[in-house]
């Protein structure tokens, strides 16, 4: 029956020697690896005796008084919690366990018999102890074992290496290239000295060459017709790195950016030049010199204006005097102001009096015009209403004026068809009777 190794049992100081180079080769994140140089111990072995054991943080002196206080304090409020415990005191947790049990022992001890014997947690002849990485190493043998011997110069070998399997073999691989190199030199050149030429061997790339093909290009599948001697003209625009701002050219928002920049510039240059708008080469404002004022010549001379005053001053006085003078036909009225009559009887006289009137002349009224009612009206101003004169007769209306005439006139309406056109005074255009005054008559 082939005997089974069991991994474990008691640490010997050959393999904590072991553990601590290869925790300062490999660290300690690596326990495998240091595992592999350990034969008799394992990984998880292996790190807890580093924790637990080997760190050089941890306390192994005696418990003093105040620590056993706090142990016993912390164990009554967190209980069972010892990896909670440890750091507070500053020790492992195997530590605090195991002082806590030696505690408890020694009180029951002191309680039944009355003395303190020895430690009661210390193993008997014959007994495997259960945590044998929190125990101190055991010292080794003059004569070793043939395993542990070869433990230990592999260990030497490995740990010794400090570049790696990978980094010999490349330092291998480059070696025999070199080697391989000067060879190949040598050869070509005691063939050329033979008088024998070999071509250039080129070197076949292994892979993709990046810089001359594309990486994993899948070509497209020819179509139905040959396009291999399409005509092929350079100068047109290729249309692979074109991009659809370059076929719509600049947008007007970034021409309007840009020229925004650039008045933005000048404006700051300006500024820094303290240069006068008006001297700056094209301004908003073309400059244009100013011209001498000419003024037009006067049309009217000094005695042609005094001439003009005095008539206007001739004028008015006549004016006031025609006013004043009675007129010599009183029964002849004009309706200049009553512009109703004078559309509806007088179609062309309107014109004719407002002429007369814009050149001066005076216009010849009757006391029986409607007009003149406005003299010989007076106002009350108790009642607000107004007076007629009672020896003026009253003409409101067109058929009262018709009236007042025949009274005055009786032969005149009747004998005013037969005599119109034999009057000295007919015009045969309007069909009117003109008197020397210039006015028109209202009988047709």
């Amino acid at each position: 029956m082939p005997r089974i190794m069991i991994k474990g049992g008691v640490w010997r100081n050959t393999e904590d020697e072991i553990l601590k180079a290869a925790v300062m080769k490999y660290g300690k994140n690596q326990w495998s690896r240091i595992a592999s140089l350990l034969h008799r111990k394992s990984a998880k072995q292996c790190k807890a005796r580093w924790y637990e054991w080997l760190d050089p943080s941890i306390k192994k002196t005696e418990w003093t008084r105040e620590e056993e206080e706090k142990l016993l304090h912390l164990a009554k409020l967190m209980p069972t919690q010892w990896r909670t415990i440890a750091p507070i005191i500053g020790r492992t947790a195997a530590q605090c366990l195991e002082h806590y049990e030696y505690l408890l022992d020694q009180a029951q001890k002191k309680e039944e018999d009355g003395d303190v014997l020895d430690d009661p947690r210390k193993l008997k002849p014959g007994e495997i102890d259960p945590n044998p990485e929190t125990k101190p190493a055991r010292p080794d043998p003059k004569d070793m074992d043939e395993d542990e011997l070869e433990m230990l110069s592999e260990a030497r070998a490995r740990l010794a290496n400090t570049q790696g399997k990978k980094a010999k073999r490349k330092a291998r691989e480059r070696q025999l290239e070199e080697a391989r190199r000067l060879a190949a030199l040598q050869k070509r050149r005691e063939l050329r000295l033979a008088g024998i030429q070999l071509p250039p061997r080129r070197r076949r790339h292994h892979g993709i060459d990046y810089n001359k093909e594309v990486p994993f290009e899948k070509k497209p599948a020819p179509g139905l017709y040959d396009t291999s001697e399409e005509s092929y003209d350079p100068m047109e625009a290729d249309f692979r790195k074109l991009r659809q701002q370059h076929l719509d050219g600049e947008m007007r928002s970034e021409k309007e950016e840009r020229e925004r920049r650039k008045e933005k510039q000048k404006l700051k240059q300006r500024k820094e030049n303290d240069i006068p708008s008006s001297m700056m080469p094209g301004s908003g404002e073309p400059a244009r010199k100013r011209s001498k004022l000419v003024l037009p010549e006067p049309q009217i001379s000094e005695a042609e204006l005094e001439q003009v005053v005095k008539l206007g001053r001739a004028s008015e006085a006549a004016r006031g005097t025609a006013g004043r003078r009675q007129q010599p036909h009183a029964h002849f009225t004009s309706y200049t102001q009553a512009p109703f009559l004078e559309q509806r009887h007088h179609p062309h006289g309107g014109a004719e009096h407002h002429g007369a009137e814009q050149r001066g002349h005076p216009i010849e009224r009757g006391p029986e015009h409607p007009t003149a009612r406005n003299r010989t009206e007076q106002r009350n101003p108790q009642k607000g209403t107004r007076h007629r004169n009672p020896k003026q007769p009253h003409c409101d209306t067109l058929q009262d004026t018709r009236t007042l005439c025949r009274r005055q006139h009786p032969s005149g309406s009747e004998n005013a068809g037969k005599r119109g056109r034999s009057d000295p005074g007919w015009n045969p255009t309007s069909g009117q009777v003109e008197h020397q005054s210039g006015r028109k008559s209202r009988f047709r």
